[in-house]
């Protein structure tokens, strides 16, 4: 299915563009209970208080850039009734438990622009969930989550910890994903 923004036709993702990450993340307070544990490396990332929204999000989005060859991005926007899904008339996705997404195969500039309103903020534009199309790392937010965690390689992790911006800290895959100095809902 295909659905249209900004002059153009995007394609709507489908189960089976969501299969690997689907039934593959454990319940719990780790970060593999939004990330699959198939990657090498992990981290939890949020905004601090002395950073501005778009300065977070940039950062983020641009170290992810940087380690991503040119391709495609899937966007993934939780349906929770109250926020910004960018694209209100299209089909879904189910994942984590039986949330529905709306995901659209797009880009980084459309990750950085599209939604207005973040459920964790009431301001942003980030997806909940995004990855690239070769699925070399993975970006999720959980609904109740003031934190995002990422999983991916080495080198895009080890990057995010030293990206003042990014306030991301490393976590092991059994570790609670929690950044000190939050609280969980």
């Amino acid at each position: 299915m295909q659905a249209s923004r900004d002059g153009r036709s995007w394609r709507i993702g489908t189960a089976t563009d969501v299969a690997w990450i689907a039934g593959h993340t454990t319940a719990g307070i780790s970060v593999t209970t939004a990330i699959p544990p198939i990657f090498d490396a992990y981290a939890t990332t949020y905004q601090a208080a002395d950073v501005t929204v778009d300065a977070y999000e940039n950062a983020l989005v641009e170290e992810l850039i940087a380690h991503t060859p040119d391709q495609p991005w899937w966007l993934a926007y939780l349906d929770t009734g109250a926020h910004d899904i960018v694209f209100p008339h299209a089909p879904r996705v189910s994942l984590y438990w039986d949330w529905s997404y709306v995901l659209v195969e797009a880009g980084p500039e459309q990750a950085l622009t599209w939604r207005t309103g973040h459920m964790r903020h009431g301001h942003g534009s980030l997806p909940d969930l995004f990855f690239p199309a070769a699925r070399s790392w993975l970006v999720s937010a959980l609904w109740d989550d003031t934190w995002t965690c990422v999983g991916g390689p080495e080198p895009l992790i080890a990057t995010l910890q030293r990206n003042p911006l990014a306030t991301a800290r490393r976590v092991q895959p059994d570790e609670d994903a929690l950044p000190p100095g939050l609280t969980r809902e």
